[in-house]
């Protein structure tokens, strides 16, 4: 694990990390939207690799593949887009989060060779169950990556200890099944899910999958250590997109965003 990803650990509580697809609207845009994330108190990115097949997201996450996908990003160079991330002044952990299909065509070994190269933190393959995972959970650590691990409501406690006690960065505790997008209500017993969680890890938990309001965040406080958030923001941004793609008008659609993520995020997230 990077000294990074060591420092996001150390926070411990209320943590918050977007998400954002990787060339949605353009993939200049997406450094000025990691950069505007990071100004409003996002502790990590999670960047997401778009694919044809998402079978974990739903249609706002789908909507940004397909534009993505457009402008003819890919796996490879959206790892090489963190790097200008860097140089633009991007000092927050980066997570990419890609289906297994796109890692398998890059080839593993290419894989961590561009993560070094481009200042990469952590790893998410949201289609590799925990026990086929093993041989790339070693493969990140010994190349300083957190692989990211998953666990559910409907997670066996036996499996959910097994799970908790390899997750590496932190614990990415699913709040509803189904694919992402908004909800207006969550799976009963994830408060007792996310006692559980904490229990069996000692990484952060985190929950994700679903929440789009500040409202909703306060809701889960003190229940686990952070948020994940995206169909929200991927939604703001594409509401925002014809006025990111002009140059005339980039700067102001910016300070929406950000005054979006400022309204969004509950103010201790900033402490």
């Amino acid at each position: 694990m990077g000294s990074r990803m060591k420092e996001f650990q150390s926070k411990k509580s209320s943590l918050f990390v977007p998400f954002i697809t990787a060339g949605d609207p353009s993939p200049v845009v997406t450094v000025d939207l990691a950069l505007a994330l990071q100004n409003e108190g996002a502790d990590a990115l999670e960047l997401g690799i778009p694919y044809s097949d998402p079978l974990a997201d739903g249609p706002v996450i789908q909507r940004a593949s397909k534009r993505a996908l457009e402008n003819d990003m890919s796996l490879e160079k959206a790892m090489k887009l963190v790097a200008n991330m860097r140089a633009a002044g991007l000092t927050i952990p980066v997570i990419i989060f890609t289906y297994y299909n796109l890692l398998l065509q890059l080839g593993e070994q290419k894989f961590f060779e561009l993560a070094s190269q481009n200042e990469i933190d952590g790893l998410l393959v949201p289609d590799m169950p925990f026990e086929e995972s093993k041989d790339l959970q070693k493969s990140c650590s010994a190349h300083d990556l957190s692989f990211i691990s998953l666990a559910a409501p409907t997670t066996s406690q036996g499996r959910l200890k097994e799970i908790g006690e390899a997750a590496q960065g932190f614990l990415y505790c699913i709040s509803s099944l189904g694919v992402t997008g908004a909800r207006t209500s969550f799976a009963n017993g994830l408060d007792r899910f996310l006692d559980e969680a904490r229990s069996a890890s000692s990484v952060p938990v985190l929950i994700g999958f679903g929440l789009s309001s500040r409202e909703q965040m306060q809701q889960f406080e003190g229940k686990c250590d952070g948020f994940i958030m995206g169909s929200t923001i991927v939604s703001k941004i594409e509401e925002l997109g014809p006025d990111l793609l002009r140059e005339d008008k980039k700067g102001e659609a910016l300070q929406t965003f950000s005054d979006f993520l400022s309204k969004l995020v509950p103010l201790n997230v900033y402490s």
